[in-house]
């Protein structure tokens, strides 16, 4: 409740935001992230809830991501999740730090590459990588297709701080969505994502989602994602926002 009491007094006032205010980059509530960076300069804030259920279980998060953008190809994100809560245990979640450079390719597409450490600050029920530090590197594809259509395509390779016996420690994800606008302030996207890891199951899944822009300044998003195989959760549901905080450069 405080979560959406704080959302809801940012996103009034991002309505009377002035005119020259650029606008966001959400990068949520899809698994892959654009080759587009934030407005240069300007902290720009995602913070949501999401529930995972899987067979009677549940898990309760506040993810979050701090952004800002250096320029328009070099941006730095600090990530992870505020609170954590499965049964029997709270904490706050893991923390993750990530490098991001832009690589233009034409006016409507783009390369990306971005170079990330996730850390163990959850406690031991509540990680959300291996347990111990975990280090990643994603390869982004983004581009605006006819129709009024963008498409993101990511592949990010994992190397695990901690991993099972008989479990491999690389893992690789792949993801691709496909989104559009139904009008000024209306959008949507579609995603199909899924990892692979030698001696674990491989997990697939289905996400679909909304968002609405009331201003430039801030977008609102609210969707769901279905697991596709036996080893992925069944259901995850989640909203949040994207806006911005102030300008510091």
């Amino acid at each position: 409740m405080a979560l959406w009491l704080c959302l809801g007094l940012v996103g009034g006032t991002a309505c009377f935001a002035a005119e020259e205010d650029p606008a966001v980059t959400p990068y949520r509530p899809s698994v892959s992230t654009p080759a587009a960076l934030s407005a240069p300069g300007w902290i720009e804030v995602e913070a949501g809830g999401q529930r995972i259920a899987d067979s009677g279980d549940k898990r309760d998060s506040l993810p979050f991501t701090l952004k800002l953008a250096l320029s328009e190809d070099w941006g730095v994100r600090v990530g992870g999740e505020a609170i954590v809560h499965v049964p029997g245990d709270t904490s706050i979640g893991d923390v993750g730090i990530v490098v991001k450079r832009r690589f233009a390719i034409d006016d409507s597409s783009a390369f990306g590459l971005e170079l990330g450490a996730s850390f163990p600050t959850a406690d031991d029920a509540a990680h959300s990588g291996s347990g111990k530090t975990d280090i990643n590197i994603n390869a982004i594809y983004s581009a605006d297709l006819p129709a009024s259509l963008h498409t993101d395509i990511n592949v990010v390779v994992t190397r695990q701080g901690a991993n099972e016996d008989g479990v491999g420690r690389t893992q690789t994800l792949a993801a691709a969505a496909l989104s559009g606008a139904l009008n000024d302030q209306w959008g949507w996207v579609g995603e199909f994502s899924g990892t692979r890891q030698s001696g674990a199951p491989h997990t697939a899944q289905f996400l679909a989602a909304a968002s609405f822009s009331p201003a430039k300044s801030i977008t609102w998003d609210f969707g769901a994602a279905r697991g596709l195989t036996d080893s992925s959760p069944r259901w995850s549901w989640f909203a949040g926002a994207t806006f911005l905080a102030g300008r510091v450069l």
